[in-house]
Formats: structure tokens, sequence, C-alpha cells
């Protein structure tokens, strides 16, 4: 176990400062990206509220633009990702004061134009608005972008405080970023499939998911990458195809299963598994993954989840707060889903349970 980087033990007003400047120009520059770059332009069906609305998914090309710069300016010496790293501290602190500030702000904004309130921690929390916008650009699908690309930066920049270090990348730090990078890529590519979510159609942006997109997602599942940086153990070459073989196999159900339900729920006569795709009254999908687990699609992330941690070994209990919290989300999100379903399609889900009795552990779950 080595011991925390100085990021975590001093850090001045000053580098407080430093922080919150770097923290607001990235997430700016996201902004105005998502407003000026070109995107596919996709219409999503009329919301909870029976708001059609159109998103402009430039995520990809955004992600590519900041990368490439950010890799370009490390190169050629005009920036150095490091900062990343020795502010880590800081910019955790400041991602967490920017969420609690969009939350109130997201209130207060709601309020203004409602009558009735739900309580000022409530709506804080949970949030007032479904799909709230600033200068045509959707909040809640925004804050992914900010979201997702942090944490490649912040992964980026381990390796290269690595490299700069040892003058070498260890094999199981070449593994971690090979993961997350198409992890995040993976997202991108198949941003489309966002605007169908739950988080998307049904939760209210409020402190939960704000927290969640700006804190949760960026500090958190980065922790293994971060741990790795004075990690130089050689790792054996058994543990690494294991590892290749966990995070794959993961993937594919995690991906494959979100891409089934969506190209079901686009064409009711998709192709599943090279066969024509089989529900329950047209509702309800069991071919695929779906007709072997009700949640499968959470079994393959907690997978991926686990693949990140055991890069690390277990020096550490720190690099797995992440994948043991999630696995109990998750879980915890499977059962209420499953209580969510039952009330929306009564004794169809009865139906379903009956065809696919397993949730998130084909046999055993």
């Amino acid at each position: 176990m080595h011991d925390l980087p100085s990021a975590w033990t001093e850090f001045s007003g000053l580098s407080l400062i430093e922080a919150a400047a770097i923290f607001l120009v990235f997430v700016g520059i996201l902004l105005l990206g998502s407003m000026w770059v070109p995107g596919r332009k996709v219409a999503a069906g009329p919301d909870l509220e029976g708001v059609s609305r159109t998103y402009t998914l430039n995520g990809l090309a955004l992600f590519v633009i900041v990368i490439l710069l950010a890799v370009l300016g490390e190169i050629l010496d005009v920036i150095s990702l490091s900062v990343l790293y020795s502010h880590f501290a800081e910019l955790f602190i400041v991602a967490n004061v920017f969420a609690f500030a969009l939350s109130v702000w997201l209130y207060w904004r709601a309020a203004r134009g409602q009558s009735e309130s739900p309580g000022f921690l409530r709506g804080v929390f949970f949030g007032r608005q479904l799909n709230p916008t600033w200068f045509g650009v959707d909040l809640k699908l925004f804050s992914y972008r900010p979201s997702l690309i942090a944490l490649a930066l912040f992964n980026v920049s381990f390796a290269v405080v690595q490299y700069d270090t040892y003058g070498e990348l260890t094999l199981q730090m070449i593994l971690y970023q090979s993961f997350t990078f198409l992890y995040v890529v993976n997202y991108f590519q198949f941003e489309g499939g966002m605007i169908y979510t739950w988080d998307i159609v049904s939760e209210r942006f409020g402190w939960m998911l704000a927290w969640g997109d700006y804190v949760l997602v960026p500090f958190f599942y980065c922790l293994p990458g971060w741990w790795l940086v004075h990690q130089t153990d050689s790792l054996p070459a058994i543990a690494a195809v294991a590892l290749c073989l966990l995070f794959v196999v993961g993937f594919c159900v995690f991906r494959g299963a979100n891409q089934q339900k969506h190209r079901f729920k686009q064409n009711a006569k998709t192709s599943i598994w090279g066969r024509p795709a089989e529900s329950l009254d047209g509702r309800l999908l069991v071919s695929g993954f779906w007709g072997v687990g009700r949640h499968l699609n959470y079994s393959g992330e907690i997978c991926v989840y686990f693949a990140f941690a055991l890069t690390t070994g277990f020096s550490s209990w720190i690099p797995f707060l992440l994948p043991v919290w999630l696995t109990a989300l998750l879980w915890h999100r499977s059962t209420r889903d499953d209580r969510r379903c039952r009330i929306k399609y009564g004794d169809l889900w009865d139906r379903y349970r009956q065809r696919v009795p397993y949730a998130l552990i084909p046999r055993v779950y």
C-alpha cells in the first residue's frame, strides 16, 4: 500500500482557486461545444410531461476533440495533465460545491413558475423539473459529457504521472486505461440510447443526478487508476488474461443487453441473435439477454466495475469502494425496477417473471 499523494494531504486557498478555474472552464467549454458542434438530431417521444424534444448527439465529437487537444497539449508541453492528479482533492471539493449550487439553482429556477412546492430539501435532492434546458441544451443529458470526459482525462493524467515518474507504464495501468477508454468511447458511440433510459425519461434533475454526474462518476470511477499510479509490482500473465475475460464478458452483456432493448423499442420486428425478436404481447422482450435474466445489463455492468478494480490486485480496499457500492445500488435498483414494472404492466409482468425467473444471475438469483 502506498501513501496518499500530497494532493490529498496538502492544499491551499490558491490551489482551490486554480481548481475552480479549471473546473468551470472545462464545463463551460463543453457547454459551448454542445451548443455549437454539429451532431445528429434525434427526436424523442413525449416525456412524462407530454413534451417532445429533439436532441443533438455531438457527445462523441466533443469527447474526441477534448482528448486530442489534451494529449496534443501534453506532447507539445503546452499543458500538463498531471495537474489533474496534483489537484485531485481540490477538484473534488469544487465539484461537490458545484453539484450543490447547481441543484439549488435548478430548484430556484423551477420554483419561479410553480405555485406548489415539494419542500426545499426534497425539491433540491430529487429536483423539480424533468428536463431543464439552458440556451437550448438539455442539462440532464449534457451533464453526462463533463462526467465521462472528466473521467477519461483523470485516467490519462494518472498514466502521464506514472510514466513521468517511472519511465514506463505497468501492465495493470495499460489494462486499466484500455478498459476505461473503451467504456467511455462506447457510451458516446451509443449516446442516442441514453434518451430512452429511465434517468432521462423519468427522473427529475436534482442533486441526486447532478452529484452522480459531477462527483461520483469522474472522482470515484477513477479510484483504481489513481491507486495504480505508484503500484509498480508486476501483474502475472494469467491474471491479465482473467481480467480481460472478465471485462469482455461483462462489457458484452452490459452493452449488448441495453442495445437489444433499444433496438426492440425502435423496431419490434428487429432480429436478436440471428432470430426475430420474441416478446410478450409486443411489450416485453424475451429474446437475447432479456430471455435469460430480467436485469442482466446490471450484472454485466458490475463485472465491468470489478474488472476496473481488480487491476489493482488486493493491496487495498479503496479501489473496491466503487464496485461494492454499485453492486448494492444495482441490486436495489433491480428490485425497485421489478416493483415499478409490476405496477406498470400488471399481470403481464407476472407472466414475464414466470418466463424469465432469474434477475441478475441465471439459475442462481
